[in-house]
C-alpha cells in the first residue's frame, strides 16, 4: 500500500482497470442491482496485489445475478449454494464468488449461522477483520468508490489485524476465525492488535467445536505464507499451539543440568521451516520440516560427561506421524512422505561427519527412493546454527555429499533399485515355489549390491547367487 492516505470516497477502481469488473458493473445498473467487490480483494488491491479470486456482495438475489452472469459471459454453469445464497462463476482464469448480503447470529455451540437478507452495513460488520471488511462499489458513477465503516484502510497502513465488532464476540460466534487471525497475521506480516490477541488467548477453547478438516486447512495456509513463523509463533504465545499440535507445543523450552544446555527444539523447527519456505513452496516439504524433529521432546536423556542426547528421535517421530496425521486428516500420501522423510532426515547429516562410503550413499538412495531430492532439501534446511562459521562449514561438506551422491546414482544406476535377479529367476535356479525362502535369498542379493560386494549387473548377481544359494536351501 502507498503511503498516500486514503478514505471512504477515494476511488481505488477505474473502469480500464479491469474489463471483468466493468462489464459485470454495467450488468448491475442494467438489472438495477448494488453490485460490490468486497474483502480479500480489495485488500490486495490497495496492497498492490493482483488476485483472481474476486467476492462480490449483492444487494438482492445473488444466485439469480450469478446465473445471469455465466448466461452473459458464456461461463460454465454457476456453482450454486443456494441455501446461503451463494454462488461462484469460473471464467478465463477468474473465480468469481456472489453472496447475497446478509446479516447473521450463531448458537453458542455451532459455527452455522443463522442468515437473513441485510444492507452492505450488515454485510460487512460480520466480516472477521477491518481490513477484509472493505468494499468496492462497482455501480455507475460510483465505480470503485471505497466504502471502509471500520478504518480497515488505517489498519492496513498500520499493519495491524482488528475485528470490526468486540473481539470476543467475534471469536465465539465463528472459533475459527481464531485461526484465520494468526493465519493472515504471517500472510500479510501483520501484527494481532493488542485487543484481538487477548481474545485469541482467552478464547482459543472454543476451538473445539470447529472440525479438524478446517483447523488443518487454516494451518497450511499459514505454513504457506513467506515466512511461517510468524504465525507459528503467535499460535504458541496465544495457547493456540497446544489445543491444535500440542506435540510441536512441547518442542519448546530449554533444560540445563550444570554447564549443559540444549538450544530450544521450537525455536529451531521455526529457523528450519522459514528456511524450507525459502526453498520450496511444496507444502508438505515445509510440514515435514515442523515435525522433523517431533520426538526430541520423548527421547531427551541426560548422560554425565556427554550432555543431552536425542538417539532414536527420528524412528520415534516416524511411528508417531501415523496418528498425528490421521488426526489432521492429512490425506495418506502426505502422511507416508513425512513419516519417510522424519525416519530418514538424520543419515544425511551423519554421512556428513564421518568418511563416506559407497555402500553408505548406496542405501541412503535406495532407502529414500523418489524422496531423495526432498530429503535432502529438508537436510539443508536443518542446518542451523548462530556461527556463520558452523553454517558454512556444514554447508560445504553437505555440497560434497550431494556430489558424491550424484556419483553413486550415475554409477551404480540406483534410482529404481532392486536385484537384476528377480524372484522368477531365482525359483527357477533354486527349485523354489513362492514363499519368504525366495525373499530372504533377493534380500541377501540386494545387501550384496549394497555393500559393494557385487556389482549392480545381471552377470555378477547370477554369480553370486550361484555361491550362495545352498547355504539358504540346506537351512
Amino acid at each position: 500500500m502507498t503511503s498516500q492516505k486514503l478514505n471512504a470516497n477515494h476511488k481505488i477502481l477505474k473502469r480500464s482497470d479491469s474489463a471483468v469488473l466493468e462489464r459485470l458493473g454495467k450488468l448491475a445498473d442494467a438489472q438495477g442491482i448494488e453490485l460490490y467487490a468486497v474483502g480479500g480483494f480489495v485488500r490486495d488491491r490497495l496492497l498492490g496485489k493482483k488476485v483472481k479470486d474476486i467476492d462480490f456482495t449483492v444487494i438482492g438475489d445473488a444466485v439469480a445475478f450469478a446465473k445471469l452472469v455465466a448466461q452473459e459471459f458464456g461461463a460454465h454453469s454457476p456453482v450454486l449454494f443456494e441455501r446461503f445464497g451463494t454462488a461462484m462463476v469460473p471464467y478465463r482464469g477468474y473465480q468469481l464468488d456472489f453472496v447475497t448480503a446478509r446479516a447473521e447470529s450463531y448458537e453458542s455451540q455451532s459455527r452455522k449461522p443463522k442468515v437473513w437478507e441485510g444492507a452492505l452495513e450488515d454485510d460487512l460488520a460480520r466480516r472477521d477483520f477491518t481490513v477484509n471488511a472493505l468494499a468496492a462499489s462497482l455501480n455507475g458513477e460510483q465505480f470503485g468508490e471505497l466504502v471502509d465503516l471500520y478504518d480497515g484502510i488505517g489498519d492496513l497502513d498500520r499493519k495491524i489485524l482488528r475485528t470490526p465488532k468486540e473481539p470476543e464476540q467475534t471469536f465465539s460466534e465463528d472459533p475459527l476465525r481464531i485461526m484465520r487471525a494468526l493465519r493472515f497475521a504471517a500472510q500479510l506480516e501483520f501484527e494481532l492488535h493488542p485487543d484481538t490477541r487477548a481474545a485469541c488467548e482467552k478464547m482459543a477453547s472454543r476451538l473445539e467445536i470447529v472440525s479438524q478438516e478446517r483447523i488443518t486447512d487454516e494451518l497450511l495456509k499459514l505454513m504457506s505464507s513467506r515466512k511461517p513463523s510468524i504465525g507459528l509463533q503467535l499460535m504458541q504465545e496465544t495457547g493456540v499451539m497446544k489445543l491444535v499440535f500440542k506435540e510441536i507445543a512441547d518442542l519448546a523450552g530449554v533444560e540445563q543440568i550444570g554447564q549443559h544446555h540444549h538450544k530450544d527444539v521450537f525455536d529451531h523447527t521455526l529457523l528450519v521451516v522459514d528456511k524450507m519456505a525459502e526453498l520450496t513452496d511444496d507444502p508438505t516439504l515445509r510440514l515435514a520440516a515442523l515435525v522433523h524433529d517431533i520426538a526430541k521432546p520423548r527421547t531427551k536423556r541426560f548422560f554425565p560427561g556427554q550432555g543431552w542426547t536425542f538417539h532414536g528421535h527420528e524412528d520415534v517421530g516416524s511411528r508417531m506421524l501415523k496418528p498425528i496425521s490421521r488426526r489432521l486428516k492429512l490425506p495418506e500420501k502426505t502422511a507416508a512422505r513425512l513419516m519417510k522423510m522424519t525416519l530418514l532426515h538424520m543419515r544425511p547429516i551423519n554421512l556428513t561427519r564421518e568418511e563416506v562410503t559407497d555402500s553408505a550413499v548406496r542405501r541412503l538412495i535406495v532407502d529414500a527412493g523418489e524422496e531423495l531430492d526432498d530429503l535432502l532439501l529438508l537436510c539443508k534446511a536443518d542446518i542451523t546454527s548462530a556461527n556463520p562459521r558452523k553454517v558454512k562449514r556444514y554447508l560445504n561438506q553437505f555440497e560434497e555429499l550431494k556430489a558424491r551422491i550424484a556419483e553413486v546414482i550415475e554409477g551404480d544406476a540406483l534410482r529404481a533399485f532392486q536385484s537384476p535377479v528377480r524372484g522368477e529367476e531365482i525359483m527357477q535356479i533354486c527349485n523354489l515355489t513362492p514363499g519368504p525362502m525366495v525373499g530372504k535369498i533377493k534380500t541377501a542379493l540386494e545387501e550384496a549390491i549394497l555393500d559393494g560386494r557385487v556389482a549392480n549387473e545381471h552377470d555378477a548377481v547370477l554369480v553370486y547367487l550361484l555361491e550362495i544359494k545352498d547355504q539358504y536351501l540346506e537351512n
